[in-house]
């Protein structure tokens, strides 16, 4: 190749290089390039509303005998603060409520003093309290965020209603809540293997733990092949649970007293006395149960008699409308503010099992007066409270209809 060709093909090659670089250069910000993906940032762990992410954390509960100093003095905290909690905590927690069994939270710096930064003590399920120990003793109330959700659950009985509920994975209290809407109408105490229930109600729960149990919306109770409705139904300011006809569960007298452990005695009009060795009548039904064990009053009504009767011993009489009347004897001792002259509510406490008087051990003796004459308590036929009220009668055929659609669908 001559020497002109040559340099006439380097000039094509060298301008063919140069547009390269310029078109490059005028492109280079259209030219999309990768872009590298941001390290996704860790949230900070946070605990009762403190940022806990630099601290050592110690858990554990308050042991028998513990009080809130002694296990404050467990950490590192300068003897100074310990003195002040009494102060501190003076209108926001009282310390003599420190209670065994609750959980405590320990947040330790990491620095090589250790020290004890804040302790978390637990009221409850859903309430604290915040000892800021970081400079001067600071103390305050805190809340957990409490979280209703509407949940329906539903079972067979095996054993108990309370065994049943924890078979469910519901929470206990649950079962507490049907007793009492049901108190009525159905002896729990009586349950029969094989009965059913179905629930709509709202569950209380905090951190994802169910702590509590809100509003019971419907229930279904299946005992002895009947099925027993339960809608809850507001009127004249109040709630109450009605059945599907509109007919209210609660009636005018409780069942029972008492949660007793057996009846002892029945209503009889001539029983062997146990103390006198004689053969006498026996108006009323003895409840075995410990001393101690709690009397309610069946139903509303005025204190006849508080005080000692004798072979009855310590006694209430309570006169109910209706011409009802009862009374309640062989107490170990009366419930506050009860004295003759008083006005009780339907469940309130009256007085305590014992054996006062002519008894042979703890037990209460309940009698039942229709007109001054003593009946069978067991065989009391209660009275219903008030009905759904004629002008409400089509708001709630429309909500129990709901009602009944929704607790099919339960499984």
């Amino acid at each position: 190749m001559d020497f002109k060709k040559r340099l006439r093909w380097l000039l094509v090659v060298s301008a063919f290089t140069i547009a390269i670089v310029i078109a490059l250069m005028l492109l280079k910000d259209f030219i999309i390039m990768p872009i590298a993906k941001p390290i996704p940032s860790v949230p900070p762990k946070v605990e009762f509303g403190i940022v806990t992410d630099s601290f050592s954390i110690v858990r554990d509960e308050v042991k028998p005998g513990d009080n809130l100093s002694s296990v404050i003095s467990n950490f590192n905290v300068e003897a100074g603060q310990l003195s002040l909690l009494t102060e501190k905590t003076r209108g926001i927690f009282d310390i003599r409520k420190f209670r065994a069994g609750n959980e405590y939270t320990a947040m330790i710096s990491n620095k090589e003093d250790k020290k004890l930064q804040y302790f978390v003590y637990e009221v409850s399920d859903t309430s604290y309290v915040v000892f800021d120990f970081r400079d001067s003793l600071h103390v305050h109330f805190g809340s957990k965020e409490v979280v209703h959700r509407l949940r329906s659950v539903s079972g067979t009985i095996n054993s108990s209603l309370w065994n049943t509920i924890e078979d469910i994975q519901a929470n206990p209290d649950l079962a507490i809540a049907l007793a009492e809407i049901y108190q009525w109408s159905i002896d729990f105490y009586a349950i029969q293997k094989g009965d059913e229930f179905k629930v709509i109600y709202e569950d209380i729960s905090v951190n994802g733990k169910s702590v509590g149990v809100g509003i019971i919306h419907s229930a279904c109770f299946k005992h002895l092949g009947q099925d027993y409705n339960a809608f809850r139904f507001e009127q004249n300011n109040t709630a109450e649970y009605f059945n599907e006809k509109g007919q209210n569960l609660r009636r005018e007298f409780l069942k029972a007293p008492l949660k007793f452990t057996r009846i002892s005695s029945r209503f009889s009009n001539n029983r062997f006395h146990p103390v006198l060795r004689i053969f006498r009548p026996h108006h009323g039904v003895d409840y075995a149960a410990p001393t101690g064990t709690p009397v309610h009053s069946i139903g509303n009504g005025t204190i006849v008699k508080a005080g000692y009767a004798g072979g009855a011993g310590r006694m209430v009489m309570i006169k109910h409308s209706n011409n009802y009347s009862t009374s309640y004897m062989h107490l170990a001792g009366f419930g506050p503010g009860v004295h003759a002259g008083g006005h009780v509510s339907q469940g309130q406490l009256i007085g305590y099992v014992g054996s006062s008087g002519l008894a042979t051990g703890p037990h209460l003796d309940f009698r039942v007066y229709r007109g001054g004459q003593a009946i069978d308590p067991l065989k009391l036929i209660s009275p219903p409270s008030y009905p759904v009220s004629a002008q409400n009668m089509r708001a709630f055929d429309s909500i129990s209809a709901l009602y009944l659609k929704n607790m099919s669908m339960v499984k």
